[in-house]
């Protein structure tokens, strides 16, 4: 992300802050444009996220943010004059088949908008699904470029696509002076979107060099065969797109074997479990991530209030999915009405909603104009703001 667009990002955030912890009043519960008239009853929304597997942990986070804003908007009166919201959460487990069950199953209970989706492998699968429901996709995590590809009027992505997380990543490795980068992946949809087109934006800039561009087995325990070559090729930097738990294994291997080089990774590897994995050799991994909620500038209230609610520290894509549940209040309540095309249709029209990423106007994508991606780095155990921003 360019500086002067961060400065963009964090001066909104202050509004946000006024709007989202102050029981979306206001502006979000407004009264919406007569539409078609509605039945009585909670107005359901869908969320297909991870409560089981090696990532379930994100997926609680998620649920959390996403059942803080039902709650915040019933509180405040519902949608619709009246209606309360209903959130209903089926298991992902970053795994396609599960997945594609778990939408059918909220699909059949009548959702109206669908406001899940972490693992893009697991996600994928599922837009046919809510696209023949005529169901609109808030999508709050996961951002592979394949899920905008097919061009579905129904999908719309909350956070940075793997392109615009690719060019904050080069951005950095130039500005940080990194000349070398190994590229690995773990060959799934969203990790090897994110190798593809940093290799490809590399190219096209020629300012950074790749020395290994590979794929390597999610799930496993030993990946000595990659630390092999990454040693053998000696980079500046190893960027490293997978999902946390193989990318601990891997820096945790990396150290052992000697590298010296710097490590980054991609916004899958960023929760606190990795640098417990990683152990020693997490310290000062850099990462590219949409800001986690203690990284936020003015977030403090709504930390408070969703450590109030759970009982436990807010994590990644929380915010994301808090806004995600936002959005689709906002937009049912501007349609006025339930059904999938008017709410599509406001979606499309919104301009300006305040969210933690800044005010929000979707591309002709359906997709972030600013993918709001900014540096982390692991100091004492725990993901902080990096001082140097490309």
């Amino acid at each position: 992300m360019k500086t002067g667009t961060r400065k963009t990002v964090l001066l909104v955030i202050g509004a946000a802050m006024v709007l989202t912890t102050a029981g979306c009043g206001g502006g979000l519960l407004s009264s919406g444009a007569s539409g078609a008239a509605t039945p009585s009853g909670p107005v359901k929304l869908g969320m297909v996220v991870p409560i089981s597997g090696s990532s379930a942990p994100t997926g609680a986070y998620m649920k959390n943010g996403a059942q803080l804003a039902v709650d915040e908007i019933n509180k405040a009166g519902g949608v619709l004059k009246g209606r309360k919201l209903e959130l209903m959460v089926e298991d992902e487990a970053c795994d396609a088949q599960q997945a594609v069950a778990s939408a059918n199953k909220v699909v059949s209970a009548g959702v109206v908008v669908s406001v899940g989706g972490y693992c893009s492998g697991a996600t994928l699968p599922t837009l046919p699904i809510f696209q023949k429901a005529n169901i609109p996709m808030i999508i709050p995590a996961a951002n592979s470029q394949d899920l905008v590809k097919q061009g579905l009027a129904n999908v719309f992505l909350i956070n940075g696509t793997g392109k615009q997380q690719s060019t904050t990543a080069l951005a950095f490795m130039k500005k940080s002076g990194f000349t070398t980068v190994a590229l690995v992946d773990d060959n799934t949809s969203y990790s090897k979107d994110i190798t593809t087109e940093t290799q490809a934006q590399i190219v096209a800039d020629g300012s950074v060099k790749v020395l290994l561009n590979t794929s390597v087995t999610a799930g496993e325990s030993d990946y000595s065969a990659v630390v092999r070559a990454i040693m053998a090729k000696n980079p500046a930097l190893v960027y490293w797109t997978g999902y946390y738990q193989e990318g601990g294994l891997i820096i945790n291997q990396l150290k052992k074997a000697g590298f010296t080089g710097k490590v980054m990774v991609a916004d899958g590897s960023v929760d606190p479990s990795l640098p417990k994995i990683a152990g020693a050799g997490a310290e000062g991994v850099f990462a590219t991530m949409t800001q986690t909620p203690d990284t936020i500038k003015g977030a403090e209230r709504w930390i408070a209030n969703y450590k109030a609610a759970f009982n436990a520290d807010p994590g990644p894509y929380s915010t994301q999915s808090y806004d995600a549940v936002r959005l689709a209040a906002k937009a049912i309540e501007d349609a006025g009405s339930t059904k999938g095309a008017d709410i599509i249709k406001a979606l499309e029209a919104i301009d300006g909603f305040s969210m933690f990423s800044g005010p929000l106007k979707f591309t002709p994508e359906h997709t972030l104009s600013s993918g709001g991606f900014v540096i982390l780095v692991i100091k004492d155990g725990k993901f902080i703001l990096n001082a140097l921003q490309p």
